[in-house]
């Protein structure tokens, strides 16, 4: 709370409460029934709440942003100089003022051989109270530039998050024992070699092979060794890919983050977290709004990541958890961030309205916390410890808050723990300790909830019970691997148990019973992350919540989040020095430039055959051309292509009139391009180039989309023309104008057989 708490507020009310209640035993199957009220609604959260029965509500501003200049690396020499993410600073000598100081900045570092190093580097507000505080690298990504400056032929390749590392063989062995829940300690020391991605964008099929190979192997030679074979191995498998999906979700939330921040981007959940201060409260009316500016939080003369790349990087975290992601294209990013974008604010702004509504009812203090743009992803709930002695008999409903009833709980009455001081003035407001009408409140902290989790928001952290939440999370992976790793039980081939299963979940969700319910795993990452960039918690709570944090992990390869700290310093310096190594991460881009080359030689028949290699040999045999002056060439217009023909294709799925939604100069540069350097477009640039010549009465872009159809060659293109020619009036200046250019395309297509041209001519005519 620390200064940041609003008008309290309280509701009264739901008397008499159902309770049944079955503790279940560690690594055992439990299940818990219990009825209760239903919260009651609201008509408007921020209307005035008559000041006798109020409770504080306290709900805190966005964060503070801030950050200071950090080392760089230029011709593999590091040297003091100025990120993207901020303007120039002027040198020390000249005694030049800095730019204002901001949460996230960019760190740009030039590789050999033609790219760069991209870091996203944060500051940790919540782990010191010096100023300014100290920075760590988050996620790393390496831009290939071909060694211009055009950003038409960029292609991102590989992303870290840098506090993803291998485990040491102490954790592997400990996630390998079946039932085993627990965290065992964490890695100080990142391992010397090079880190390895995350994510490797260049190829990102070989995830997909990679999983249908494991999953293969486990099922047709692993689990036919008995039981203990099957349980070990599962049980790694499965705490591994959470262990990954865990950091996937942090970089995730750190460019999500930094994006919002860039462009200062207020969505619903931030605007309903964000309040003026308690000082601002005293100054302003009641009647002021919020101002939703458009002003920048992290200034840039220009966006080191365009948008088409901070799109690609987010949806392809994104799909790197499904099954086929990797085979989905960029035609599909614009949906997939958008849905998960639209999600997440729909389940927080649900699980807010839930459980603030739940803490009025019971009488309980309410904190929202807020990552650094603003949007609020956990929620503390308090209690006054005045409340506790005046309010003995009060009735308490569990329902969504899964905690025990404070009110008869004599430990509350004798705490010793952690507490916190506020000051509240006679209209229950947040006010300072000098104020004269102000009063003393102590205040106790119950619980940490997740917002960002489906149905029910998540219990984190029990002040009074550090294994209530770890036991709700326990029945998850209990149940999973019982019937999965021991009876071989699943949904598709049991039909009694799929029943069950399904039912099972549809009333503990009807109820808000937090037992088997998706994992608090991306609640838990994200908290990770708002403890080190929220500065408003104080130390010793926020050191409190991260230890009763490591007690819920379930996961033996988890790190904590000071080690994780180290672990992306070291991992940083080691990725740092494997890029300036001639022999190190610019040797690596060079091979994957030859495995990129591989169309521009090969057929599709070929490829499949080299592909089909590739799975068989486990990822040992990839082909790659030998790169001349030529082919070098040829890649460099493919992919300027390829970034054409995306763009192309997303303005013919966005808008139903092109010059209404669109920049038609834009439009035109790229149809331009095709329609003189799209020889080698494939097929999907011709669908584009056909679906806006039909949504666009602009007499430039349609002449430059039948010129890029007549560059184009391929059969699509071909198809795409006729079709144009048969739709058109018989009158009309554009079925001239395709059927001179299929008549030319007749005439100088070499590759096209006899028939076919007798086929076009008999539509459009002899020449």
């Amino acid at each position: 709370m620390d200064g940041k708490t609003h008008r309290p507020t309280r509701r009264t009310g739901q008397t008499g409460v159902r309770r049944v209640v079955l503790r279940f035993v560690l690594m055992l199957p439990a299940s818990a029934f219990w009825c209760g009220q239903i919260a009651a609604q609201s008509t408007n959260q921020f209307s005035p709440k008559p000041p006798a029965p109020a409770k504080a509500v306290a709900i805190e501003q966005p964060a503070t942003v801030t950050a200071v200049p950090a080392p760089m690396i230029n011709g593999g020499e590091r040297l003091a100089a100025t990120s993207s993410a901020e303007p120039a600073l002027a040198s020390t000598e000249s005694g030049a003022s800095s730019a204002p100081p901001t949460q996230f900045r960019i760190e740009r570092l030039p590789m050999i051989g033609g790219a760069e190093l991209l870091t996203i580097f944060g500051r940790l507000d919540g782990r010191t109270s010096d100023s300014p505080a100290s920075e760590v690298p988050l996620v790393s990504v390496v831009r290939d530039t071909l060694s211009d400056n055009d950003p038409e032929n960029d292609r991102l390749r590989y992303v870290w998050m840098l506090t993803y590392t291998q485990p040491t063989m102490l954790k592997r062995i400990a996630s390998a024992i079946p039932f085993f829940y627990q965290h065992v300690g964490s890695k100080r020391q990142a391992s010397s070699g090079a880190p390895a991605p995350i994510l490797d964008l260049s190829n990102t099929s070989r995830q997909t092979w990679n999983h249908f190979f494991w999953m293969g192997l486990q099922n047709v030679f692993l689990d036919s060794y008995g039981i203990p074979l099957r349980a070990a191995s599962r049980s790694y498998r499965q705490n591994a890919a959470d262990y990954r999906t865990a950091h996937v979700t942090q970089a995730l939330t750190i460019l999500g983050n930094y994006e919002n921040l860039r462009q200062r981007l207020r969505d619903g959940s931030e605007l309903l977290a964000f309040r003026q201060s308690s000082d601002a409260i005293q100054t302003t009316s009641r009647a002021e709004v919020v101002n939703d500016t458009t002003t920048p939080l992290l200034p840039e003369h220009s966006p080191t990541f365009s948008p088409g790349e901070m799109l690609e990087l987010r949806a392809r975290l994104i799909l790197s958890g499904n099954t086929f992601g990797g085979f989905f294209g960029p035609d599909k990013f614009d949906d997939i961030v958008a849905k998960r974008t639209a999600a997440s604010v729909d389940t927080i702004g649900h699980n807010w309205e839930m459980l603030r509504q739940r803490a009025e009812a019971e009488g309980l203090y309410f904190q929202p916390l807020t990552m650094p743009d603003g949007r609020p992803t956990h929620v503390l709930l308090w209690v006054s410890r005045s409340d506790l002695a005046t309010q003995t008999g009060r009735s308490f409903s569990k329902r969504f808050l899964n905690i025990a009833n404070p009110w008869s709980d004599l430990r509350l009455r004798n705490w010793n723990g952690y507490a916190q001081t506020q000051y509240f003035d006679s209209n229950n407001r947040p006010a300072t300790a000098g104020n004269p009408e102000a009063r003393r409140l102590e205040m106790i902290p119950l619980a940490l909830y997740g917002l960002d989790h489906p149905k029910i928001p998540v219990l984190l952290v029990d002040f009074r019970d550090d294994l209530n939440p770890k036991g709700r999370e326990v029945s998850r992976r209990v149940l999973n691997d019982l019937t999965k790793n021991i009876f071989s039980l699943s949904s598709v081939g049991n039909v009694p148990y799929f029943l069950g299963r399904n039912v099972y979940n549809f009333v503990t969700g009807r109820r808000g019973m937090d037992l088997n319910q998706p994992s608090r795993l991306k609640s838990y990452s994200e908290l990770k992350l708002l403890l080190s960039f929220n500065g408003s918690l104080d130390p010793r709570l926020q050191r409190e919540i991260e230890r009763r944090l490591e007690i819920v992990s379930l996961n033996p390869l988890n790190n904590d989040s000071q080690s994780e700290i180290q672990l992306a310093r070291q991992q940083y310096d080691s990725l740092i020095d494997f890029a300036r190594r001639p022999d190190g991460l610019p040797a690596r881009l060079e091979r994957d430039r030859r495995a990129e080359m591989v169309p521009l030689q090969h057929g599709s028949l070929s490829r499949f055959f080299i592909n089909l290699g590739n799975i068989i040999s486990f990822g040992r045999y990839v082909h790659r051309e030998c790169e001349t002056p030529e082919l070098s060439a040829r890649l460099e217009l493919a992919r300027r292509t390829e970034r054409h023909t995306n763009f192309l294709n997303q303005i013919a799925r966005s808008s139903p009139q092109t010059e209404v939604a669109w920049d038609m100069s834009k439009v035109n540069r790229s149809l331009q391009f095709l329609a003189d350097q799209g020889e080698e477009a494939n097929g999907s640039a011709a669908r584009a180039a056909t679906l806006i010549f039909q949504r666009t009465s602009d007499a430039e872009a349609r002449r430059l989309c039948l010129d890029a159809l007549s560059r184009i060659n391929n059969k699509a293109a071909k198809k795409a023309l006729i079709s144009l020619y048969r739709h058109e009036s018989s009158d009309s200046e554009w079925r001239l104008a395709i059927a001179e250019r299929l008549r030319k395309a007749v005439a100088e297509d070499n590759r096209m057989k006899p028939a076919e041209a007798r086929a076009v001519l008999s539509q459009v005519g002899q020449p």
